[in-house]
């Protein structure tokens, strides 16, 4: 059985996880002029940066399958898949370019993630030893 701190901390990585995400989106562009100086001699742009978009984008899958398990609230629970589909989407149509879509289509599925965490996290509420089931 899980407990009340184990069930929250799902929230709180998925957060934490879709937070440094919008934060990494919104910065890379800024990077990428401040390092327009050396992208003559390298590539546009360091690899370990494309590497950070696949970290969260499995952190934010780990989160979401826990923190869905464990939601009392069916309708978060969807919400969360959906979003987290959402944000796949936009970074797989980043990395191979299925179609064109603008590059703050990645804003919405990660604040999305980030509020759907915080709400989950709030308003699961666990009785005794059995904590946020399916059942309610």
């Amino acid at each position: 059985m899980r407990t009340l701190k184990t069930a929250l901390s799902h929230n709180l990585i998925g957060a934490l996880a879709s937070g440094l995400c919008l934060i990494h989106c919104i910065t890379t562009p800024f990077l990428f002029v401040a390092q327009a100086g050396l992208s003559i001699h390298y590539d546009s742009h360091p690899q370990w940066w494309d590497f950070l978009d696949i970290l969260f984008f499995l952190v934010s899958l780990v989160a979401v399958w826990w923190s869905g398990k464990t939601s009392s609230k069916p309708q978060v629970r969807l919400a969360l898949w959906i979003s987290w589909i959402l944000l796949a989407t936009v970074i797989l149509n980043e990395k191979f370019s299925f179609f064109s879509l603008l590059e703050e289509a990645i804003y919405l599925p990660s604040v999305s993630l980030i509020f759907l965490h915080l709400y989950n996290r709030k308003y699961c509420k666990c009785a005794g030893e059995e904590c946020c089931t399916h059942s309610q």
